[in-house]
């Protein structure tokens, strides 16, 4: 696949390509990787099967590019919340812009959960693409010294760690946003600890 899979494409092209990785979403998001079908999503996105065929050639093919998508999509949401944060807020500012696009994308949960089992490196690259996010701020803020210097690939784990289960226990399980009381524990542990 080359590296922008869109650049060669027509509006309309553009358009059917973006209505099919939608639909792909939802199925995979419902059905899971190994029930769904390109027969599924192309009904879903209400094109012909051979259509699909022009734009991805293969379920997996699809699969990767919506990881990827959901991957630099969050991304990007996260970087403009923080963007303008000062930096003790951008902690708080960035779990904030995840939970709520996790609120409006709830397949991110199962279709990223599933690629443990689907594609072990596409995982594995879904996360470290994450964490290097996470480094790189870690790193800007090394420099205000108002941190302790800590391992920063440790740190940025542990962080996507806090943000992950309490998307997962409030806004996947439970279809809410994460309490503010909740995610003021959250801070209190990240920027002060648990120590008395």
């Amino acid at each position: 696949m080359s590296l922008d899979p869109e650049r060669n494409l027509t509006k309309k092209g553009l358009n059917t390509r973006r209505k099919l990785l939608k639909s792909a979403e939802g199925v995979f998001g419902t059905k899971g990787y190994f029930e769904a079908s390109i027969v599924e999503i192309t009904q879903e996105a209400n094109v012909a099967q051979g259509t699909f065929y022009k734009y991805f050639p293969s379920k997996k093919a699809i699969y990767d590019e919506l990881v990827h998508q959901m991957s630099r999509d969050l991304r990007l949401f996260i970087k403009q919340a923080i963007e303008k944060s000062p930096q003790v807020d951008m902690y708080r500012r960035g779990f904030e812009a995840f939970f709520e696009w996790v609120g409006k994308n709830q397949n991110l949960y199962s279709i990223v959960l599933q690629a443990v089992i689907v594609d072990k490196d596409l995982y594995r690259w879904y996360y470290e693409k994450l964490a290097n996010g996470y480094i790189r701020v870690l790193k800007e803020a090394d420099k205000t010294g108002e941190f302790k210097e800590l391992n920063h690939e440790a740190l940025a784990y542990s962080l996507m760690g806090i943000g992950q289960f309490l998307g997962m226990r409030w806004v996947y399980w439970e279809g809410e946003e994460v309490p503010k009381e909740v995610l003021d524990v959250a801070m209190e542990m990240v920027l002060q600890g648990i120590l008395k």
